[in-house]
């Protein structure tokens, strides 16, 4: 078993930046890919990023691109999720999830509780 507990969350204006962690515990942190998805209320989740088993690969959605960065610290078995130039549509409950496949699909075997990110404008 695995689990993950996502910190980090918070209000914040649009333009700000915030750094999302989530910590992996229970079974060998470097055998999964780690991803980040998140979801606004009355909406599916959907993909922000992935990190490969060992953070060679990095995979982003579209609508985060160039402002989000992930990264993953193997020694802590800790997955960041870098937010810079954040905006409204940004918010959402941000969860991270932990895999043997590295995909921007929902396809991963744990999951978080979830952060709640809120960006006022």
């Amino acid at each position: 078993q695995v689990q993950l507990v996502e910190s980090g969350g918070g209000l914040v204006q649009a333009g700000d930046s915030l750094t999302l962690s989530c910590a992996v515990s229970g079974r060998t942190f470097s055998n999964y890919a780690i991803a980040w998805f998140r979801q606004a209320p009355g909406k599916d989740r959907e993909f922000v990023a992935a990190v490969a088993w060992r953070g060679e690969n990095t995979y982003y959605g579209d609508h985060v691109k160039g402002r989000f960065t992930i990264s993953r610290d193997n020694a802590k078995n800790t997955v960041y999720l870098e937010m810079n130039s954040l905006k409204p549509e940004d918010t959402a409950v941000y969860y991270c999830a932990a895999g043997a496949i590295f995909t921007n699909r929902l396809e991963y075997d744990y999951w978080g509780q979830g952060t709640q990110v809120t960006v006022s404008s």
